[in-house]
């Protein structure tokens, strides 16, 4: 049972010291364990599921119950062997600097609240804008992830469109003002669609331009805009890796006077690798970027980077004015973004981006890449078609009809050895491998496309 506060803060040493303990075993045994969790270890969660205690546990109690119970019953994503989701692991450095910031418990929202926070994270988005080519002046914000990131970038190009056309959305909001063309590509990702929803574009409405057969928008034949617009471009398509043709895209849109948006959740880090950074050419002239740091950065969960080369049109959609509220609108973070109160992010990017240097966040770009071209290379090698060009990290697999590539997927996750995610991809079901991970090596991805190879001739062809 809990105790008052002067008997917390004497257990804490030992308590924080136990945790660490234990975080590091977990860790130490990622290597080793199977990628998903047993069955047995997830049963075995039903023993947190308990009614709120009225008193309170031991904390010690607590940790404990985490790390034996919650701890088998999770996913290795943080190790060497996911291939799903385009989900990064974490950099020690990441975690050690995420502990420590933990520590501190800051709130990034304004600078009078962590003059340390502030400092690390405008200095953090300016190494990453540096990174990726950026527009000198380019500044943004934290968030939780790409969707966020969208959204972000997105309320700030229609305020800015409408405004150009004398509305005030932000003030007025978007019923009775002039109706903003949105213009995607017809494999945008999902994340952009929720996040024209969330700011009131609309789903649905967005005129889809074709793409080719690696999900780039085919440049030509663009049609002409008028009154208020916005065009989303894609860094990185979620299955191929592709990227859109920038410079003639961006060349038309300017034309048409639109916004021009680029969602880069991973694709957007090629720009940092010189090997790959012919990919993404000319991505440095649209108006807003969205990415993660979570996923090739590889900092923990969750990091999201909105990215804008007018700062002031992010302010104009994201400041709040209260009495009570200090500092400089134009560069606090709450006034960049769309959280007031938000957790010091920009501490482990800081800390990533100083560890690594810009030769080692380039090393770990395109390092994950030429392995994901050793996963294709030996798929490829057994007969089985690669759907893609794996010019990223994305490996996309062909196994046969649906039921057979579902049937391959669940053994291979049965298995254990790695995990890899399925996806249909024009028309056709497929396994989607990403790597991501700044552990993986030649060892894992040979382990794993033998795992891979292993499920797909047996017992399925018996």
């Amino acid at each position: 049972m809990t105790s008052g506060a002067g008997s917390q803060e004497d257990a804490r040493p030992a308590l924080l010291q136990d945790a660490a303990g234990r975080a590091v075993r977990y860790l130490d045994q990622l290597r080793a364990r199977s990628v998903p969790p047993a069955d047995d270890a997830v049963a075995a969660l039903s023993r947190l599921e308990f009614e709120l205690p009225t008193g309170g546990l031991d904390p010690a109690a607590v940790v404990a119950l985490l790390d034996e119970v919650g701890g088998p019953a999770t996913v290795s994503s943080a190790g060497p062997r996911y291939f799903g989701f385009v989900t990064g692991g974490a950099l020690p450095v990441a975690q050690a600097a995420s502990w420590l910031s933990t520590a501190w418990d800051q709130n990034a929202g304004l600078s009078v609240m962590s003059p340390t926070a502030a400092v690390l994270t405008s200095q953090a988005l300016r190494w990453v804008a540096g990174l990726l080519g950026l527009p000198a002046g380019t500044n943004g914000a934290f968030v939780t992830g790409a969707t966020m990131a969208n959204a972000t970038c997105l309320a700030a190009a229609r305020d800015a469109v409408l405004a150009g056309h004398g509305w005030d959305a932000a003030g007025q909001g978007l019923a009775g003002g002039p109706p903003v063309t949105v213009v995607t590509g017809s494999e945008v990702h999902a994340t952009v669609r929720k996040a024209l929803g969330i700011v009131g574009l609309g789903r649905d409405r967005a005129v889809e331009l074709p793409a080719d057969d690696q999900g780039r928008i085919v440049a030509r034949d663009l049609p002409a805009l008028t009154g208020p617009a916005i065009v989303c471009l894609q860094a990185g398509n979620v299955n191929s890796g592709a990227s859109d043709a920038f410079h003639p895209l961006i060349g038309w849109a300017r034309e048409q006077g639109a916004w021009i948006h680029v969602d880069g959740a991973f694709g957007l880090w090629a720009a940092a690798a010189p090997d790959l950074a012919g990919q993404v050419a000319g991505v440095q002239a649209a108006d807003s970027w969205a990415t993660d740091a979570h996923k090739w950065l590889n900092t923990t969960y969750d990091c999201g980077i909105a990215l804008v080369r007018d700062p002031a049109t992010l302010t104009a959609a994201m400041q709040a004015s209260a009495a009570y509220l200090p500092g400089d609108v134009a560069t606090e973070p709450m006034h960049l973004g769309p959280q007031s109160s938000q957790r010091a992010r920009g501490i482990e990017v800081w800390a990533v981006l100083a560890a690594l240097g810009s030769d080692g966040v380039a090393d770990l770009v395109q390092r994950t890449c030429a392995l994901a071209r050793r996963f294709a290379a030996g798929i490829s090698a057994a007969g089985y078609p690669v759907l893609n060009d794996v010019v990223l990290n994305q490996v996309v697999i062909d196994f046969g009809d649906a039921q057979r590539t579902d049937a391959v997927i669940d053994a291979v996750q049965r298995d254990g050895t790695c995990w890899c995610g399925p996806t249909t991809w024009h028309g056709r079901r497929a396994m989607r491998v990403s790597v991501s991970n700044w552990s993986t090596t030649q060892a894992d991805v040979d382990a794993s496309v033998a795992a891979v190879l292993r499920c797909a001739k047996s017992p399925l062809d018996a």
